[in-house]
């Protein structure tokens, strides 16, 4: 099965294959059909422009040549080129992406990590959810999609510490989404701030200070907070 490395993921499992379905408004049924093709053949036209052309020389016209959707339709349906980028990272993040489960908290943020390296330091794996992250400066809308894709990316991670604490390996109440944040933050310092190398002995030593801090308290939830109402 073939990876969608159109997606600025944490990472993905080599084995799983991304379903992706239309969005609709909660608590509706997702359109299937022509619908869903049309979403499909213009997401990848606006994740393929921005790899070719960058956020600034992406256009409307652009992705209606691409997807072969006529402008007056994509104008109609989305608005503005902010609105294709919004839908077209929202359609990336509809997938069946679960995090590793390697049968230890240790071994799942080392594979976590491991992951989120590997995505970004393959060039082709890596140029349409860098080129994402890159719009994302220069678009507000841009910027709220993508965080609220990690912020959904995140929350899948979340069982990995869930998983630990029921296995007893952490005899804590940690914060989860923090403790998973830790583990990606010093990886993405290095791949888009201070432009290092990363392998898995970053990705792992990543991993390993997060694990450690964790243990020594640092992600504890205060006990007013857990136990408020």
């Amino acid at each position: 099965m073939e990876r969608d490395e159109t997606a600025p993921a944490l990472g993905r499992n080599a084995q799983q294959a991304d379903a992706p379905s239309p969005a609709t408004a909660p608590g509706t049924r997702r359109p299937g059909g022509r619908t869903a093709r049309t979403r499909a053949a213009v997401r990848d036209a606006v994740l393929g422009g921005l790899v070719e052309l960058g956020y600034p020389g992406l256009s409307v016209e652009y992705v209606a040549e691409r997807s072969g959707i006529h402008r007056t339709t994509l104008y109609r349906r989305w608005g503005n080129l902010e609105g294709l980028l919004v839908d077209a990272l929202d359609l990336a993040g509809e997938d069946s992406w679960t995090p590793p489960d390697t049968g230890s908290i240790e071994g799942d943020l080392r594979a976590l990590a491991r992951m989120t390296a590997a995505t970004f330091t393959d060039a082709a794996a890596a140029a349409a959810p860098t080129a994402v992250i890159a719009a994302a400066f220069q678009s507000e809308r841009a910027a709220d999609a993508l965080r609220a894709f990690y912020e959904e990316r995140f929350a899948r991670c979340e069982v990995i510490v869930a998983r630990a604490v029921a296995r007893r390996e952490l005899d804590r109440n940690p914060d989860a989404g923090a403790l998973v944040r830790a583990v990606v933050s010093p990886l993405f310092l290095k791949l888009f701030i201070t432009r290092e190398p990363v392998g898995e002995q970053q990705a792992d030593q990543a991993a390993d200070m997060a694990l450690a801090a964790a243990r020594a308290g640092v992600f504890d939830i205060p006990p007013t907070s857990a136990g408020a109402v």
